[in-house]
């Protein structure tokens, strides 16, 4: 097959966490962080840089960047709502800041109190501040409830591309498209993704699927299908947004890694390794319910890896 290898991005100590009824040590945060990267995951999302009143999972998120920019081979990222998170993210020394901007107007209110249309400008003074800066750092834009909203329901597939678009226009080095509260279908999934490649081409490259329907690695697949090289997951399955109502958890990664290997994708992770991570979140967070069919069932007798 063409293009045989898919970035999986874990997002577990961000997204996971920050809906988590505990929050985690930042000494048990790195540790975590730790065990994922020598699992192969090369690209973890570590925090988030908002305010600790409203997530104060994410409060230790400077602290959980910098001890993880010393794991050799990672690819640090962190989330930011505003200009404030980014110059945060920068001054930590993340090598990639990753900037939810809603394309629903009602749940971007919701989540940061500003329009989409004002988020969009935010983005474009963000990319205008970091790229005057000595040291670089990627910026990644991804367009939340671009599939459906809790608060909205349907978000016309039209406005979803001129959000994309306007956003690729910032100047931002890549584009996801964020299912938020997971209502996505693999047809939906097909459209939208063709849709928004046609008006911003290659600077598309990433999906974040939530698994609320029960249709997240469907939803991936048909992404694979379309070229989609680039996935968010998480372990266990946790997480889901504070501020969208009725929002499950990720795709597990464990799950996806499975699925990518058997069908001859490289992902560089190794999935005993990743399956064994899972414990020490199990004893860290004793409330929260982990899913994964692969750490139910255990590997298949004839399961052959890329």
């Amino acid at each position: 097959m063409a293009n045989d290898t898919v970035t999986v991005c874990e997002v577990g100590p961000r997204d996971g966490l920050q809906m988590a009824r505990d929050t985690l040590p930042t000494a048990v945060k790195l540790r975590w962080i730790r065990q994922l990267a020598q699992a192969g995951l090369r690209e973890i999302e570590v925090g988030s840089f908002v305010s600790p009143k409203l997530v104060p999972q994410m409060a230790d998120t400077d602290a959980v960047v910098r001890g993880a920019l010393e794991i050799e081979g990672l690819t640090v990222c962190a989330l930011a709502g505003n200009l404030r998170g980014v110059v945060a993210a920068h001054a930590a020394g993340a090598h990639v800041v990753a900037i939810p901007i809603s394309v629903s107007d009602t749940h971007s209110r919701a989540n940061v109190n500003k329009g989409t249309d004002a988020q969009i400008e935010m983005v474009r003074s963000a990319v205008d501040w970091v790229r005057a800066q000595a040291r670089p750092m990627r910026i990644d834009v991804a367009a939340a409830t671009a599939f459906g909203c809790s608060m909205e329901g349907h978000v016309p597939l039209q406005r979803v591309v001129d959000v994309a678009g306007a956003l690729a226009a910032t100047g931002a080095d890549t584009i996801a498209l964020a299912d938020t509260v997971g209502y996505a279908q693999p047809a939906q999934v097909r459209a939208t993704v063709r849709a928004v490649r046609a008006e911003i081409g290659a600077r598309l490259t990433k999906l974040h699927l939530h698994d609320t329907m029960g249709l997240g690695l469907a939803n991936a697949l048909a992404g694979l299908d379309e070229g989609i090289r680039a996935f968010d997951s998480c372990l266990g399955g946790l997480g889901g947004c504070p501020f969208a109502p009725g929002a499950s958890g990720n795709i597990v990664t464990e799950d996806l890694v499975f699925m990518l290997a058997s069908m001859g994708y490289g992902t560089g992770v190794d999935l005993p390794q990743l399956i064994a991570a899972r414990r020490l979140l199990a004893e860290s967070l004793p409330g929260e319910t982990l899913r994964g069919a692969v750490a139910t069932a255990g590997l298949p007798r004839n399961f052959c890896a890329a």
